[in-house]
């Protein structure tokens, strides 16, 4: 037998371990997936049972028993008991007081959701579809803020289908593969997030170097956090790609990495980060937050700032003696896209 014919049967040979493996791994993951989530599922809706039979219509002690659990809670058992959890736990037994009804198929981010669908039917259907086909949080969440139910039935039956195929087109289905970047399961399982997860290989290697580039270049930049998490009110977690605070502005600067074209939306997103990030994070004595949208094309690299409309002309001004110009950002982004690029093709071809 040649070596050439004896290399192609164990490269055949181990492909086929491989996929056996990966397959092993893959069920193993879903089902480890499935169970935490259903856990803490049953947990939250436990939770909100034992505080709404303790609260009864007793409101003030209501507040104080919740202000009580939620320190004490946090503690011992670190994030996800803030006060507003708690009320939303008290709010799913609630809405859901039969357990046995309860979606195994469906997050706590599914839930939350829900109980905010005020139309039992409404709620139901939403529940059901959700479920039986497999959204995501994500879709739900489209589907109730686009008025899905009112328009499937105000949709003649024959093209319903059309509707009810929108979904899939807007966004695909989440892949099992990472269905551990929910952020729900990581709290609850007391698990660090890995902030990789939401980056590519070129991302990844854009962010590292942009973030030295930074330093080194832009005055004053101290680095902050890498895909840092703001929460919403509504328990929606936005991730953004870097943060820095600069001490001779006193503000924080978001920085929100796109790897194809800019478009309108990337425009649109970055000022509601901006807007969160003031919200959430931004003290009285900082300076309002700069906020930065890369695009990284090929054939054209854009460097947008957004600043909120009510800043002050002097204060927008200001910033851009302490930020590198729009020019040295474009230079650099595409400078460092080619030779990662030119990396990940040459490490390609030797495998």
């Amino acid at each position: 037998m040649s070596d050439q014919k004896h290399l192609s049967m164990i490269s055949e040979f181990d492909s086929k371990i491989y996929d056996g493996i990966r397959a092993v791994l893959a069920e193993a993951r879903t089902k480890v997936f499935n169970t935490a989530n259903t856990a803490m599922v049953i947990a939250y809706w436990e939770i909100g049972q034992q505080i709404t039979e303790a609260i009864g219509n007793r409101a003030e002690y209501g507040k104080q028993l919740l202000q009580f659990l939620s320190e004490q809670l946090t503690a011992e058992f670190g994030k996800g008991f803030t006060v507003r959890n708690l009320r939303a736990m008290r709010q799913f037994y609630d809405t859901f007081p039969i357990r046995h009804a309860l979606r195994a198929e469906l997050t706590w981010t599914h839930y939350r959701l829900l109980i905010r669908v005020e139309e039992p039917s409404r709620r139901e259907f939403y529940l059901s579809e959700s479920a039986d086909l497999g959204w995501t949080s994500r879709q739900l969440e489209r589907q109730i803020n686009s008025f899905y139910y009112e328009r499937l039935l105000a949709t003649q039956k024959e093209h319903r289908p059309e509707i009810a195929g929108e979904i899939f087109k807007l966004e695909p289905k989440r892949d099992k593969d990472y269905i551990f970047k929910d952020p729900y399961i990581l709290e609850f399982l007391d698990l660090k997030e890995n902030t990789k997860y939401s980056e590519n290989e070129l991302e990844q290697g854009l962010i590292d170097k942009l973030q030295e580039f930074l330093l080194e270049l832009g005055k004053g930049f101290s680095f902050v956090s890498r895909q840092k998490r703001i929460t919403t009110e509504s328990g929606e977690h936005y991730y953004i790609d870097l943060v820095f605070y600069n001490y001779i502005l006193k503000c924080f600067i978001v920085i929100d990495l796109k790897a194809g074209k800019l478009t309108y939306q990337d425009i649109g997103q970055i000022d509601f980060y901006v807007r969160l990030f003031d919200d959430k994070v931004k003290q009285d004595n900082d300076n309002p937050t700069i906020g930065i949208v890369l695009c990284t094309n090929k054939d054209e690299s854009i460097a947008k700032y957004s600043v909120l409309a009510d800043n002050e002309n002097l204060f927008a001004s200001k910033y851009r003696l302490y930020l590198p110009t729009e020019e040295e950002l474009k230079e650099k982004l595409q400078q460092e896209r080619e030779l990662i690029e030119h990396n990940l093709k040459e490490e390609e071809e030797n495998k």
